[in-house]
């Protein structure tokens, strides 16, 4: 952690409030209110004390849904170094503009890169909850800024042992198996992985594994995004078929597109379960404690 005299100062961007309350109380931090507001036309106002001279600060901010967002975040980040504030960062449970790490057709915006640029450029420091990082290693890849990642799954794996009768966790794909084998490992809980085959954005087709010898288990779905919902919701079919109880989904971020929750209703999941990384009915797992360190090493 960095020198500082005063307390770190938290600023929530709207809707982060929960959150950013949740975490002052644990490290001791000041909370600074943000007034924000959208002039008629739709461009963003902005207001903070007059002054944070030499203090540091934390702009707290998911950015599921980031288009409607990312102004007034970068705004955010200029108004409090306009202010005085010697260090800005930003506590982000949900990382945004991932998903575009390589051009999959001729012409293609490498939106990771781009987006790593303007938060580079205006951050010090970033704090986030497991990245789909896929085709890159690390953050420090493509961003500039100090970071560090925390995983959710402790926060996963306390939640299912302690909520979840007999429970046997289940990736829905290869790409999940890390999310299976890290959540199950801390309680001593058995687990398995599906083989997906994806035709398109939305069509799969899936495998189950030899779950014979766990019959009686309830099953547990794992994984680190919920989108589309199909993969889970394919996932959930193929395991009723094999005689197991309707499943338990248990995921790291809760991004529910379009009719994503009536699809994994009408499949038959008994029970959906998010961290709070994105603010949703069923952010049930709460991360503040996982974040704390971090933030204490970098803000």
């Amino acid at each position: 952690m960095t020198d500082r005299s005063q307390p770190l100062c938290l600023i929530a961007l709207p809707g982060n409030e929960p959150l950013t309350h949740a975490l002052a109380e644990q490290l001791g931090a000041d909370e600074v209110a943000l007034d924000y507001r959208r002039f008629p036309d739709g461009e963003s106002y902005l207001r903070l004390p007059d002054t944070l001279e030499d203090r540091h600060v934390a702009l707290v901010a998911s950015l599921d849904r980031p288009d409607d967002k990312i102004p007034s975040l970068l705004f955010a980040a200029d108004l409090a170094r306009d202010l005085g504030a010697a260090r800005v960062g930003l506590v982000c449970p949900y990382l945004s503009y991932m998903r575009q790490d390589t051009r999959f057709h001729p012409g293609e915006a490498l939106t990771s890169r781009s987006f790593a640029r303007w938060l580079s450029a205006h951050l010090d420091w970033l704090v986030t909850v497991d990245p789909h990082l896929h085709r890159y290693r690390s953050l420090d890849e493509i961003y500039t800024l100090d970071s560090e990642v925390v995983a959710a799954a402790p926060a996963l794996s306390e939640w299912i042992a302690a909520s979840v009768e007999r429970p046997v966790v289940i990736g829905p794909d290869g790409e999940s198996e890390q999310w299976a084998r890290a959540v199950a490992k801390p309680a001593g809980l058995p687990w398995r992985v599906m083989i997906k085959t994806r035709f398109g954005d939305r069509e799969v087709k899936l495998e189950v594994p030899d779950l014979s010898e766990l019959e009686g288990h309830t099953p547990v779905l794992v994984d680190d995004i919920i989108s589309s919902g199909g993969t889970v919701a394919e996932a959930t079919r193929h395991l009723l078929e094999a005689g197991f109880a309707a499943p338990v989904v248990v995921a790291v971020h809760g991004l529910f597109g379009d009719r994503s929750r009536e699809l994994l209703r009408h499949a038959g999941v008994a029970r959906v379960v998010c961290t709070n990384s994105v603010n949703a009915p069923e952010s049930e797992i709460g991360l503040s404690r996982l974040l704390v360190p971090a933030i204490e090493r970098l803000a």
